[in-house]
């Protein structure tokens, strides 16, 4: 069984990986209508199904351990943005913040000696080390192509495959 300290905070991280959706969601839009940004646009809507499955397995388990997970109403995300690397900066931003979240989450569970939810949540602290490590390398690759057309192409062709790395 969740304590409640545990519940509401559990439900803060459900809000905030809905907000990371909400965020790609709204930057793969921006993408979709810049020219020649294809894979950069499957890229953000792909980690905004990510995030919001993040989120409800979130939901699933606040549910499975006795508590009441709330679906959160959320604020209007950033919807332009004056260039592809500041899109890419607002991304890893969205990340650090994230993890942080899982981090403050990981010393409730210890606080309280919830091993479940320290064990469930093991799974979110590889899942950010990744995320981080991803949206680090696109903003590393974005700052070495500064302007060069040539490079964002590249970069828009590889960004689908930079994941399996």
């Amino acid at each position: 069984m969740l304590s409640q300290r545990m519940q509401e905070a559990l439900n803060k991280q459900v809000l905030m990986e809905a907000q990371s959706s909400q965020a790609y969601l709204a930057m793969g839009s921006w993408a979709d209508i810049q020219p020649g940004l294809k894979g950069v646009t499957k890229f953000f809507f792909k980690h905004s199904d990510e995030e919001r499955m993040h989120m409800l397995k979130l939901i699933h388990y606040i549910n499975e351990r006795g508590g009441f997970a709330l679906v959160p109403a959320l604020a209007q995300p950033v919807l332009t943005f004056p260039s592809l690397k500041k899109a890419f900066e607002e991304l890893f931003a969205h990340e650090v913040k994230v993890s942080e979240g899982i981090n403050e989450l990981v010393d409730i569970a210890l606080q309280e000696k919830d091993y479940a939810t320290h064990n469930f949540l093991q799974w979110y602290v590889n899942e950010q080390i990744e995320e981080e490590r991803l949206a680090r390398e696109c903003n590393d690759k974005l700052e070495l192509i500064g302007d060069d057309k040539s490079g964002l192409y590249l970069f828009d062709r590889d960004i689908m495959t930079m994941e399996q790395e």
